[in-house]
């Protein structure tokens, strides 16, 4: 099997985005699982999965906004942060950030280029590309291997990220597995 070129970084597979109990629920979560995973087999070693956790003292705006949502405030082992499957051999990253770009990824992955799937779209995907893409590493993304916190702002960011082309590109995950 021929692999895609560079790295696949899915961002979030969370439990608090998976469960639809949870405030921060993705509602197409359970279907864009089967593509990610498909995407994982694909990129075999060149995989990097993210997990959002909350800080353990919030400083800054991030005071504000855990105020908004103190059921976040728990540590990095609680439940809601587990990774919904096994990572299996794919490298973790941790951050209390919704963007996972910066100097940790930018050490795995290095010049990229970097498929992105995940959740929330909106949120810590859009958090990720544009900032990966702004550091001048070429970035795709899987809009059909995203989800968002809902169909139309999954949509936006979609858009707002197609409006990076060259440096940001929106596919499927047919076409990146064609190669």
């Amino acid at each position: 099997m021929t692999h895609p070129s560079g790295w696949l970084v899915v961002v979030d597979p969370q439990r608090v985005f998976a469960d639809p109990g949870s405030p921060w629920a993705a509602p197409r979560y359970e279907e864009v699982r089967p593509r990610i995973r498909r995407l994982v087999a694909a990129f075999g070693d060149r995989v990097v999965l993210t997990r959002f956790v909350a800080p353990r003292e919030p400083a800054g705006a991030w005071v504000d906004y855990y105020e908004r949502f103190p059921f976040a405030l728990q540590p990095p082992d609680a439940p809601l942060w587990d990774l919904v499957e096994d990572p299996g051999p794919a490298r973790v990253l941790t951050a209390t950030t919704f963007g996972k770009w910066g100097p940790e990824l930018a050490e795995v992955v290095g010049a990229g280029p970097l498929t992105v799937a995940g959740v929330a779209t909106d949120c810590c995907v859009v958090s990720t590309v544009l900032p990966a893409a702004d550091a001048g590493v070429p970035v795709r993304v899987v809009a059909d291997a995203c989800a968002g916190s809902t169909d139309d702002d999954h949509r936006k960011a979609l858009d707002l990220m197609g409006l990076y082309a060259p440096l940001v590109e929106v596919t499927t995950t047919d076409d990146v597995l064609a190669g």
